[in-house]
């Protein structure tokens, strides 16, 4: 039987007890039902598993003691960024989950001007917690013990401004090149991909203009949720840990 993996934030190290409440506690007592003795895995996004074993549960929380660490889990070979229009309903969820589960280091959210999700203060606040808490899922799920960063939500024209270095690349299903007439990285990669109905044209020529390059996948056109998960399984194909 798999052992549950667990995420909290607080430091965890063997020979230690730690209480666990909240999101996790519900997990370990309403979801999994599991009962003093049950092993579980914790992890705290520092690159370590923690074996433990479960001591106590209570209804809002639970204690366990934590009886060895694994070894730090090795970096990836290549830094994915994906930064993802934002869309509607549970697109954005779906492509967040599975763009983690391929192993992205980064996500933003991008206001374009196609976006037709209105977000701002505590709304914006509330969505940010949510796509941080199916990263966190994504990764107990997955087994990596690093957790991406999510956001901050950034407008379009902002971010092709100050996106760092390394290769930049913008998903358009009429660009002349594929993902495998490019070279290795040898560093970054930020992928851009738009909402729903894609970015507008002066929106791409402007991410040209800041050195992003254009590519296809393939000759069909994937929806927003779907293309990012075949862009990450291409990379990681060619240039990541799929190798």
């Amino acid at each position: 039987m798999r052992i549950p993996r667990i995420h909290t934030g607080q430091p965890l190290s063997p020979g230690t007890t730690v209480r666990l409440d909240g999101p996790p506690a519900r997990r370990i007592i309403q979801v999994l039902r599991l009962r003093p003795g049950a092993r579980l895995c914790l992890f705290n996004g520092d690159g370590r598993d923690y074996e433990a074993r479960l001591s106590a549960c209570a209804k809002h929380e639970a204690t366990a003691e934590i009886t060895a660490a694994s070894d730090t889990q090795a970096a990836p070979p290549v830094h994915f960024v994906l930064a993802q229009g934002i869309s509607k309903g549970e697109r954005m969820d779906y492509a967040l989950q599975k763009a983690v589960e391929l192993g992205i280091g980064g996500f933003i959210p991008l206001f374009t001007e196609r976006t037709v999700v209105r977000l701002q203060g505590e709304r914006l606040e509330r969505r940010l917690e949510h796509w941080r808490s199916i990263a966190i899922a994504a990764c107990e799920q997955s087994g990596r013990r690093r957790i991406p960063s999510i956001g901050p939500a950034r407008r379009l024209e902002e971010w092709i401004s100050d996106s760092s270095a390394g290769l930049r690349l913008l998903l358009h299903p009429g660009a002349p090149r594929t993902l495998s007439d490019l070279p290795a990285p040898d560093g970054p990669v930020h992928l851009l991909i738009g909402p729903e109905g894609g970015l507008s044209d002066g929106e791409a020529g402007r991410a040209e203009d800041r050195g992003f390059t254009p590519v296809r996948l393939g000759p069909r056109v994937l929806r927003t949720e779907t293309a990012p998960i075949a862009a990450l399984a291409a990379m990681q194909m060619l240039w990541g840990d799929f190798r």
